[in-house]
């Protein structure tokens, strides 16, 4: 029976208290490629958390309530509709060690990292990779060879037959496929956003014109997002990272976020909801999930949700090509608990193939996520002993605006040049000076490039940002900012072309 159907009864997580551990081996549990991943970033090849929930215990519980929808290892817990009176029951079996209802709140739906209408632009395909100097990984011969890719959406149509992803199938780099909705291998039909995702990590148009940076990939193919949506998908998302994990992922994309209906602001500390609990759990078996910030930047929820408020993440934001500015639907920072969100940016807008082989022009950080998650891939294959928190924060660390940080950038656009540690030619343009009632910034009186942005803030000494702005600056310009919120333990950073400045106060 599809818990869909019954209506009187309600989502739990049921917990239990051991494992039967005597039979568990990982070298005919995972992958290869699982194997490898953990070995390289030092972690336990047999772990307690990798073995699989007892099967004993899913049988039994499954005759006392309505429906078993996935049990997770990574928790040792299964999620099942049932009615109050049989979880009452479930309570009193001797391995179950609690139950939690599975939400706060109730029969709302979800608030995706969506795709956003937009008239087409030609150039927005070789605007997204042009403001990450993307094409220096491919002069280097770095594609994202040897990295297996995991991508969690609502479906794949026209994967398997158009010829964007012509060098994917002919090279049988989609390594696995899977629907968690429907239980089945079949992902090639349903929303064409996964279609357009991919395009955005992986695509190759006419005479080889690049939509996204790792060409050489591998992939891992899941389809977690259901339209209409419903209660489970949060469950698909982490069956989908548990089976990730054990198909030898390295890099999760993730474009979608839960926000308001299922949460509460407060709840977006990274450490409330099981999703991004799940998410730090991934950091620690030694994959990196690359997730969108969310489109909530111009409505009432405004911040980043879950699991892009994870710590250990790469949270991503989008920014318009033509300004490098953040667009105002991309969804902003902190996290509840005050940490820096997101994490780095990338195009917001993006020409990619819908599923009928027509150009399209898109929005969303849904686009600027997989544009990362092709970045990061190339990182990767140009180091591959390169360990998953080394590739984090060599991410974080590529942002043009680094060591500057913002609630809108994060870090900044990610850049190629940088990544690699290759040099940078910048002039200063501009001098600071403190005095006892203002910082003063001047600007030479050269022709300044086009655009010409100055990023400031304010940094308090429990590490939160009082202030953050950016200015469109102009040859000869002078900035003021008073000295009154400057308190002891603050610190005052800015950035402008390249050139960096931090005061201590």
């Amino acid at each position: 029976m599809s818990f869909e159907q019954i209506s009187d009864s309600k989502p739990y997580w049921i917990f239990f208290r051991d494992k039967d551990t005597s039979s568990f081996n990982p070298y005919d549990f995972f992958d290869q490629k699982a194997i490898q991943r953990r070995i390289k970033n030092h972690i336990l090849i047999k772990s307690y958390d990798d073995i699989p929930v007892n099967t004993s215990y899913i049988e039994e519980i499954s005759t006392s309530c309505d429906s078993v929808i996935y049990p997770s290892r990574w928790f040792n817990a299964i999620y099942v509709y049932a009615k109050s009176s049989q979880i009452e029951q479930i309570k009193q079996l001797p391995f179950v060690k609690n139950v939690q209802e599975a939400y706060v709140i109730q029969d709302n739906p979800l608030c995706e990292a969506s795709t956003k209408e937009a008239s087409w632009d030609s150039s927005l395909f070789t605007d997204a990779i042009k403001i990450m100097d993307g094409e220096i990984f491919h002069e280097r011969g770095f594609r994202g060879q040897g990295v297996r890719i995991a991508v969690f959406d609502a479906g794949f149509p026209g994967v398997d037959t158009l010829s964007v992803f012509e060098h994917l199938r002919k090279n049988h780099r989609i390594v696995a496929t899977y629907d968690f909705r429907k239980k089945r291998e079949h992902v090639f039909s349903y929303n064409q956003h996964g279609t357009m995702v991919l395009q955005c990590i992986a695509g190759v148009g006419k005479e080889f014109t690049l939509y996204g940076l790792a060409t050489d990939a591998e992939f891992l193919l899941a389809r977690t997002e259901i339209t209409p949506e419903v209660k489970a998908e949060e469950i698909y998302w982490i069956a989908a990272l548990e089976w990730a994990d054990q198909h030898g992922a390295d890099i999760v994309n993730s474009s979608l976020g839960y926000t308001y209906h299922r949460y509460f602001p407060s709840q977006m500390d990274g450490k409330t909801t099981l999703i991004s609990k799940a998410a730090r759990k991934a950091m620690s078996k030694g994959i990196l999930i690359i997730n969108a910030a969310g489109n909530d930047g111009d409505n009432d929820w405004f911040i980043v949700g879950a699991p892009a408020d994870a710590d250990s993440i790469i949270s991503v934001g989008g920014v318009d090509p033509s300004t490098l500015l953040p667009t105002d639907f991309s969804s902003r920072g902190p996290t509840a608990d005050g940490r820096l969100k997101p994490d780095v940016c990338g195009s917001g807008w993006v020409s990619v193939y819908n599923k009928h082989g027509r150009l399209t022009t898109v929005a969303g950080t849904s686009f600027a996520t997989p544009l990362v998650t092709g970045f990061a891939a190339c990182l990767l294959s140009s180091d591959t002993a390169m360990t998953t928190l080394e590739l984090y924060n060599r991410i974080r660390e590529s942002g043009h605006l680094y060591p500057y940080f913002d609630y809108a950038n994060g870090y900044g656009i990610v850049n190629a040049r940088k990544a690699l540690n290759l040099p940078q030619k910048f002039e200063p343009f501009y001098s600071v000076l403190i005095t006892k009632e203002n910082i003063l910034i001047q600007f030479r009186e050269d022709t300044l490039s086009n655009p010409s942005y100055f990023y400031a803030h304010l940094e308090d000494k429990n590490g939160i940002l009082r202030w953050y702005e950016i200015k469109k600056v102009d040859a000869g310009t002078s900035l003021s900012y008073p000295m009154d919120q400057c308190k002891l333990g603050s610190i005052f950073r800015c950035v402008f072309n390249h050139q960096y400045f931090e005061h201590h106060f």
